[in-house]
């Protein structure tokens, strides 16, 4: 299955009633909550821990702290935002539990190589052809086919960890990037450059993918 579209917010009257079922102690609110966010929480998780064991765990981790901290809860996110930001400190506590502290936020700065071939480029700067499909200004737009899916899959889990990160949020979870920087310890700029190689090194798998099909 292909990466989904940014997921639209919840109302916040909607939003409002949910969480007044969760405080009640309705478990049917609680299926709905995970219904809405367990796919995007363990998706977030595996960005940060390798093994899909492991970050199963985080989320459940992540679950009873959220029923726990429900009153405490304030509304001054959205619910979608909270759950992430649990997540995100206890799968980065967990990460350095596991050996696999990274301080994402000295990465994606210049010295690193090109995120793709620049023979691929004009001397202008732009592509010497044209993708249809996946373009800085449009990137959740992607073809259709099951092997053009399953190659974008496959990309995006062989991104290295920042960039998989911020490609995940901001292209498939279509969270600011304010929030992104808030989760997971980025500047701005950094933000800026992770999704950049990230949406050039998928562009450039579509590109791949195409040219072997001729």
């Amino acid at each position: 299955m292909s990466p989904p579209p940014p997921a639209a917010p919840a109302p916040v009257a909607d939003e409002s009633a949910l969480l007044a079922r969760l405080r009640a102690g309705e478990s049917a609110a609680f299926a709905e909550l995970v219904g809405r966010h367990g796919g995007a929480l363990l998706r977030l998780a595996t960005t940060f821990l390798k093994d899909r064991s492991v970050a199963e765990e985080v989320v459940q981790d992540t679950w009873l702290a959220a029923l726990d901290g429900l009153d405490a809860f304030e509304g001054r996110s959205s619910l979608r935002t909270w759950l992430f930001s649990i997540l995100a400190n206890r799968a980065r506590n967990r990460a350095v539990r596991e050996g696999r502290n990274v301080a994402w936020s000295a990465l994606g700065e210049a010295g690193e190589g090109p995120a793709v071939d620049p023979s691929r480029f004009r001397a202008d700067g732009h592509w010497l052809e044209t993708h249809a499909g996946w373009s800085e200004e449009d990137p959740e737009r992607l073809a259709a086919g099951a092997e053009t899916r399953a190659a974008i899959e496959a990309s995006i889990a062989a991104l290295p960890d920042a960039m998989r990160a911020v490609v995940t949020l901001r292209d498939i979870e279509g969270l600011e990037a304010e929030e992104i920087c808030n989760l997971l310890g980025l500047t701005l700029t950094n933000q800026r450059v992770l999704l950049h190689r990230a949406r050039c090194r998928l562009r450039q798998a579509l590109a791949d993918l195409r040219d072997g099909a001729r």
